[in-house]
Order: structure tokens, then C-alpha cells, then sequence
């Protein structure tokens, strides 16, 4: 009796969560549509019948249009158009809520100073639309230029005297994806081949779709030159396509692919294990032998060698303090990518950006990333090539 009556339980829930979820997607949407709708068009600006009737329509269509191409551009089908319009939408709809929400706080200071309708919510409106305007258009050029050169230092207690100055340039989160980056991707080479690089790593993420669709874009990383090694570990995009061919591909372009496994680099006598692993969300996936594996990506390591750990998520370095490394390198966050998104990149992961200590041996340096996701904009997380230079403490 009690099995036959959870059946229906069951489906009940089964039933329940896409409910929920729509339920949840709907009020998202409308709010993030709805509100800079309301401090723009409607609320008390008393604009012209044919401006209010305009913006209506462009929101309403902007709201019901956005899942949609949100699901041909990064479903199944992976229209790079679609995608396109989408992420542009979001960068667009992300900042006009943010800016409308600090607006609220001047109309309040507004209606305070005793100033009224309609100039009151003019003047919100304005504000809203001149600094989301002006912060997009910068937070464009700033996606799509090559990025600057962020140079650390990082002291290794246990680094051996013949690895001191070592050179590691990290590359992540290059996100190859639907605007076409070709020219973008040769200039991160040109960057990077200029740093005269011992190590050069990519932390994952490369892109955002298969192997063919992206091939131009990642083909200049096959012209990236170091020292010692170039080393590779995969990110949580590479799980929403092919992990398994972004690995061949990284092999074919002369990348080392540690996938849970580690190589040693020798300069001046002394050793460095480099070692990675796979994406924590590599066991989900259902992929056979993909799961972040430290115990065996450390199998047959010398336990007396510093250890430089690739693992694409800030949040892997719980295990990385436990199998005692030295400094890991990870991406994934953007650093924010948009603000004030950092707020919300905190909730989920343990650092945003830069170079942290995790308890008595461990450090993480996370990378804001190279490229950008989704939106072609960033703002007030300027995108980077790392230098990372290690010293014997």
C-alpha cells in the first residue's frame, strides 16, 4: 500500500518542479523587464502617449522575445545569431534594472527636496538611461579589447632556489562563443608570446559551443609559446558541449591536457609538480573518467615538491588544502564581469578575484578571465592576461 500510494507522490513532484521553475523564470523576467519599464516609460514622467505606447512595446517585446532566443542561441541548435541578440539583451536589461533601482534611491532624495511630478521622475528617468548607456558602451570596449597584463608575485615557501623567478601566464575563461574573435584571439597570442613564458596555462572555458563551430577562434592558441610547458584543464562550458573534443583539440593544438594527472618541470635543478583536474561539475555530466580527481591527478608525485594545481572553480580549493598544494590557479568568475553581478558570484564561490591564502600552505589566485560569457560587456571587471611570477620565499 505504501509503495502503491508513493507513485502518485511522486509525479506529483515530478510535476511540481518545472512548475516552480517557470513560475520562478516568469518573475525574474518581469522584474527585470518591468522595472526600468515603470522608471523609464511609466511611472510619473507624464511623457506623450506615442513615447509611452513605444516603450511599452519595446520591453513587452524584448520580455517575451528574450527566452526564446536564449533557447535557440545556447540550446541544442546553438543559433550564433540568437545568441547574439540574447546576450546583448541581457547586458542591456541587467544594467537598465541596476541603474533603475539607484534611481529609485534619487527619487527618493528628490522627494524629499520637494521636488515633483513630472520633473521628479524626468530626472530619475534620465539618469537611468544616460549612466546605463554610458557604462555599456565602455563595458563593450572593455569585453572586446585584449586584455591588459596583471603581474603577481606569489612567495612559495618550498620553491627550490633554481625555480625562483619562474613565469606562469594564465589564460581562462577565453570563452570563444558567437561574435567572432578571431582577430581578438591573435592578439592574446601576440600578448602572451611577449611575456617570454616558462608555463603557460588556461584554466578552462575555453568556448562556448563544439570544436567546429569554434575552431577559427582557438586555432592561434596552437601558435602560444612557453618556456617549459603549455597545460590545459577543462571548465564547466566545456561539459555544456564536448569535453572529450576540446580535449583532443587542445592536444592537437600542442597543449598538455592534465587531465587528473600532473607533469614536473625542471629549471635549475630543482622540480615543480604542475599538476590539474577536471571541472567539479565533470561528475554530473556522465562523461566515463571525468570527475576532479586530486588523488590521482597527485598519483606518484615526490610529496616533498611545491605543487602548482590547475582547477577551473575557486570553490575546488577545499581539496586542494586538503592534498597540501602550493598555489592554485582557477578562473570562472569574471571577476563579476558585470557589477554590481560580483555580489552574486560571492554566494557561490569562496574568492571573486586575485590572490588568497587558504590555510597554512594553500594560496589561490583567480583570474577575472581573459575573455567574456554571454553579454559582450564588462564593467568594473576589466578582463586579464596573468603574470604570475613565483618566488622562493
Amino acid at each position: 500500500m505504501a509503495t502503491t500510494e508513493a507513485v502518485p507522490v511522486a509525479r506529483r513532484r515530478s510535476l511540481l518542479r518545472p512548475l516552480i521553475f517557470a513560475l520562478t523564470l516568469v518573475s525574474v523576467l518581469t522584474l527585470l523587464f518591468g522595472v526600468p519599464w515603470w522608471s523609464l516609460v511609466q511611472s510619473g514622467n507624464a511623457w506623450p502617449l506615442g513615447v509611452r505606447v513605444t516603450g511599452t512595446v519595446v520591453f513587452a517585446v524584448g520580455l517575451v522575445g528574450f527566452p526564446v532566443l536564449m533557447m535557440l542561441g545556447h540550446g541544442r541548435r546553438h543559433l550564433d545569431w540568437a545568441s547574439r541578440i540574447a546576450d546583448t539583451t541581457l547586458g542591456v536589461v541587467w544594467q537598465l534594472f541596476v541603474w533603475a533601482v539607484v534611481g529609485d534611491l534619487l527619487r527618493l532624495a528628490l522627494l524629499a527636496g520637494g521636488v515633483g511630478d513630472p520633473l521628479r521622475s524626468r530626472v530619475v528617468a534620465g539618469f537611468t538611461g544616460v549612466v546605463a548607456v554610458g557604462l555599456l558602451l565602455w563595458g563593450y570596449v572593455e569585453a572586446m579589447r585584449v586584455p591588459r597584463v596583471r603581474r603577481v608575485e606569489v612567495a612559495i615557501p618550498r620553491l627550490g632556489a633554481g625555480l625562483d623567478g619562474l613565469k606562469v601566464v594564465l589564460l581562462t575563461d577565453t570563452h570563444y562563443g558567437p561574435i567572432d574573435r578571431v582577430r581578438w584571439s591573435k592578439g592574446v597570442t601576440e600578448v602572451v608570446n611577449g611575456l617570454d613564458a616558462d608555463i603557460v596555462a588556461h584554466t578552462g572555458d575555453i568556448a562556448d559551443g563544439t570544436v567546429e563551430q569554434r575552431t577559427a577562434q582557438a586555432a592561434p592558441l596552437g601558435d602560444v609559446k612557453a618556456r617549459h610547458a603549455r597545460v590545459y584543464v577543462t571548465g564547466n562550458h566545456e561539459y555544456y558541449g564536448e569535453a572529450e573534443g576540446w580535449l583532443q583539440r587542445m592536444g592537437e593544438l600542442g597543449w598538455e591536457a592534465l587531465h587528473n594527472r600532473h607533469l614536473v618541470v625542471e629549471r635549475g635543478g630543482d622540480r615543480l609538480v604542475v599538476a590539474g583536474v577536471d571541472d567539479r561539475t565533470a561528475a554530473g555530466t556522465g562523461l566515463q573518467g571525468h570527475r576532479a580527481d586530486h588523488a590521482t591527478a597527485l598519483a606518484g608525485a615526490d610529496p616533498d615538491l611545491p605543487v602548482l594545481l590547475l582547477a577551473h572553480q575557486p570553490k575546488q580549493i577545499v581539496d586542494a588544502v586538503e592534498h597540501g598544494i602550493d598555489l592554485q590557479l582557477s578562473g570562472h568568475t569574471h571577476g563579476g564581469q558585470m557589477w554590481p553581478f560580483h555580489y552574486l558570484v560571492r554566494l557561490d564561490q569562496p574568492v571573486v578575484q586575485g590572490l588568497t591564502r587558504h590555510g597554512a600552505r594553500t594560496q589561490l589566485y583567480t583570474s577575472r578571465g581573459t575573455g567574456f560569457w554571454g553579454p559582450p560587456f564588462r564593467i568594473f571587471a576589466p578582463s586579464e592576461i596573468t603574470e604570475l611570477t613565483l618566488r622562493r620565499a
